[in-house]
């Protein structure tokens, strides 16, 4: 991958970023009430807002097109907090965007909330509000429609007759062998979509599960997820802490490429604990979509457990985010932000997990890299 380029903290923490068109493998949760009314609405409004007015208002717009949807209907019919119903959410947000569309300042959009909106919690994950937030974004890479000296490693469309494999699937290294390089032996064999020049490259875009190709003859490819195998997910940064190669305390992405820069047979060995195996679609140059299938909007659109929060609901978190500071370094900062929650993810499982689109390219990937911390998840609905 490009060296400057940080993937989501997800990657390091075992859990994939995965969402577009990737199904989550079943996974058996307790009964669980998500979302707690606040019975004091007052809550410090983000201070971006009016600066960041127009994207918001475009995330919300996203979010009303998916709640006209059978989709929305059917997903709201089975909402287990009753009293948040599809139509309350549409009222919720259609005023809340006429409020911001003319707020004068940051005190009197707050005031105006206040008097308007109900507060819900997220109860988290420990049942007192505390919820972990990552990050993720759409990377952007070169790569080639044919296999040359140069770009080697393949990213692979869903095989014909996939939908007849045996299950459990072959593994990672069962598909493509330990150095990668093996997978025309095998099932995957003509499969190609594009080639990349990176084997890292190939692989963080599974696990990230969208991306934007500049090809080598000049055109642009964007892809999305078509499928992904029966088999488990491992992270290679809790893999590289299992066997003392790197520390608990330095996991981050830059840490992880500069061991396998350092160390690169060590690829090899790690890649192929990953069992799970992603296949890919050209998506024709549509932005990153979320699983509501409306386009995300950067630092805006959230990924939550969508069998636990409302779907294209207004929600606002408080956490703390890589902020660019006078030098443009990053550093973290404590933020309210209001997002939209438009997306999910295999991994997003629970109330206390939130995972928070950056956008596009490299800075967008420098921040997703920098997301780990806690912090609280609520969402805005009118009384």
């Amino acid at each position: 991958m490009k060296r400057s380029l940080i993937l989501s903290s997800l990657l390091l923490l075992g859990t994939p970023a995965i969402s577009l068109l990737a199904q989550p493998q079943p996974v058996t949760k307790p009964a669980q009430v998500p979302l707690k009314p606040l019975a004091q609405t007052s809550i410090a409004v983000d201070d971006q807002i009016l600066r960041d007015r127009r994207a918001m208002l475009g995330a919300i717009d996203q979010s009303l097109r998916y709640l006209q949807t059978q989709r929305a209907v059917q997903a709201y019919q089975k909402y287990p907090v009753k009293e948040i119903t599809r139509d309350r959410v549409i009222r919720s947000l259609r005023r809340f965007r006429q409020l911001l569309a003319t707020a004068k300042s940051e005190a009197a959009l707050s005031n105006a909330i206040a008097k308007e909106f109900v507060v819900y919690q997220s109860t988290g994950k420990d049942n007192q509000g505390t919820v972990a937030f990552t990050g993720y974004f759409e990377p952007v890479h070169t790569a080639s429609r044919k296999r040359t000296a140069e770009y080697r490693y393949p990213l692979y469309a869903l095989p014909a007759g996939f939908s007849q494999w045996k299950k459990p699937h072959p593994t990672r290294l069962e598909l493509e062998g330990a150095d990668g390089l093996q997978a025309s032996k095998g099932k995957l064999r003509g499969s190609e979509l594009v080639w990349m020049r990176d084997r890292m490259e190939a692989f963080l875009i599974q696990v990230q599960g969208s991306a934007r190709l500049n090809l080598t003859d000049g055109t642009t490819m964007t892809i999305g997820v078509a499928g992904i195998t029966d088999q488990p997910y491992s992270g290679i940064g809790r893999e590289l802490i299992k066997d003392n190669k790197l520390k608990l305390e330095d996991l981050n992405l830059p840490n992880v490429l500069k061991h396998f820069q350092a160390n690169p047979k060590d690829l090899d060995v790690y890649l192929p604990r990953n069992r799970r195996f992603v296949f890919f679609r050209n998506t024709f140059g549509a932005p990153a979509l979320g699983s509501l299938g409306v386009p995300l909007t950067s630092d805006r659109s959230i990924a939550t457990d969508k069998s636990l929060m409302p779907p294209g609901a207004l929600a606002l978190i408080q956490t703390q985010l890589p902020i660019a500071n006078s030098q443009k370094q990053l550093e973290p900062r404590s933020v309210n932000r209001f997002v939209l929650d438009q997306d999910t993810g295999g991994a997003i499982i629970g109330a206390g997990r939130v995972d928070i689109f950056t956008g596009t390219g490299v800075q967008a990937g420098n921040e997703a890299g920098l997301i780990n911390a806690t912090g609280q998840l609520y969402y805005l609905l009118l009384k």
